[in-house]
């Protein structure tokens, strides 16, 4: 009898503890994201806030699969997570994930309770879960039981944002509705893909292409996310132009990467985009693209907000989420004949700044530099850190009296 291996134990999970991950069964995990403890300070939501709604203190972070069969570059998370094409470990029961992650969740958060920076009125409502990002690590739509989770999901009424690194395209293929589905889009070729990804499939870029081609068929409502590494891919707008197309999504996310975690064992900080690079990035890309526009940005994120332009209507844009609507939907027992425009809402704060980031920085560092008490101030730089903070961990270590690299 074959017994299957866990997925995560022993000093796999003392490591992943330490990291203030909590793990669910043998291969899920949760983890508190760095905007959902923000929100609960009163401090500002997530770009999902800002884009479609979510509200951040009501926002589970997990994962139903540490494994992953990418070792991309540009990923933050530092623990040296399995790696394996197919799944080869036991299966938790949905209703064991679903019920000991959203525990774990709230453990994680009982601290706020007491912390004097704490909005009492936001920390009590995070004790409802409301969403549920399933994008923590790994490759959560490798768990074989995906959809049941997806269903009990629907029932407690929490929506579901997947996102998936389109290395499995059947799994694409027969997943059930999501509130949001993700595919992230790393390389507008195939050599620069295996470059940034580090994928283990030999045929990783079939697997893409076949992807994006089942995500076009999907109803609900769809993104591809492109993670802008400077200096490595962010090229050819044209290709990935073509590799949207192929996709078809209602939105884009153009998002820069960011210099934190184990990435910075592979990757340096000018590899790092100004926000405004982001944005020059995002337009390049809409010479391409007649079909959509930008939105919004959100600045600490260093994200560009793109959809098409059948959600903009004649008072505005409708990115939001009715969620009351699409829960409506989903469980339903008629639930295959809608659109993504069926459950919509006005998007409250759209449009760009057209702030100029890097030189903000730099004025913050003339100013620092002049003022003698900011030697005495202690930041490193880690998931949570704002984009307009990154100048503090330089001030400490530069030698030249004017430096206009930045980040």
């Amino acid at each position: 009898m074959n017994i299957l291996q866990e997925q995560v134990s022993g000093e796999s999970k003392k490591t992943l503890e330490k990291q203030q991950y909590r793990v669910v069964g043998t291969h899920s995990a949760v983890k508190t994201c760095g905007w959902t403890k923000k929100m609960i300070k009163g401090e500002g939501g997530c770009y999902k806030l800002k884009f479609y709604g979510i509200m951040s203190h009501q926002c589970m972070q997990m994962t139903t699969s540490i494994s992953c069969a990418n070792r991309c570059s540009f990923c933050w998370r530092d623990y040296k997570a399995p790696v394996a094409k197919d799944w080869k470990w036991e299966v938790n029961d949905p209703e064991l994930i679903l019920k000991e992650s959203l525990k774990a969740h709230h453990k994680l958060l009982v601290g706020y309770k007491g912390n004097s920076k704490t909005n009492q009125a936001l920390f009590n409502s995070s004790k409802t879960a409301k969403h549920v990002a399933l994008s923590l690590t790994g490759e959560p739509i490798i768990y074989p039981k995906i959809n049941e989770l997806l269903g009990l999901f629907n029932k407690e009424n929490i929506s579901t944002f997947l996102v998936t690194n389109a290395q499995y395209p059947e799994q694409i293929r027969d997943l059930n509705p999501v509130t949001q589905l993700y595919i992230s889009l790393d390389a507008p070729n195939k050599e620069l893909l295996k470059k940034v990804d580090i994928p283990l499939f030999t045929d990783y870029w079939e697997r893409l292409n076949k992807s994006l081609e089942y995500l076009a068929e999907k109803k609900y409502r769809t993104c591809i996310r492109l993670t802008i590494v400077k200096g490595e891919n962010d090229v050819e707008p044209d290709n990935y132009a073509e590799l949207i197309k192929k996709g078809d999504p209602d939105f884009l996310e153009v998002k820069g990467y960011m210099f934190v975690g184990a990435s910075r064992e592979r990757l340096d900080k000018k590899n790092m985009p100004w926000h405004e690079e982001v944005v020059d990035f995002s337009k390049r890309l809409l010479e391409f693209l007649p079909e959509y526009d930008v939105v919004a940005e959100h600045i600490p994120s260093r994200v560009i907000m793109l959809a098409k332009k059948k959600f903009k209507k004649e008072d505005g844009w409708y990115t939001w989420i009715d969620f009351k609507k699409w829960h409506e939907i989903v469980n339903s027992a008629q639930n295959s004949a809608f659109s993504p425009l069926d459950y919509v809402r006005k998007t409250p704060q759209t449009g760009l700044s057209g702030r100029k980031i890097a030189k903000e920085v730099a004025l913050k560092k003339k100013i620092a530099k002049e003022n003698t008490a900011s030697k005495n101030s202690e930041v490193f730089v880690n998931e949570d850190t704002d984009e307009l903070d990154f100048w503090k961990e330089d001030i400490k270590k530069e030698p030249d009296e004017d430096s206009s690299e930045g980040c």
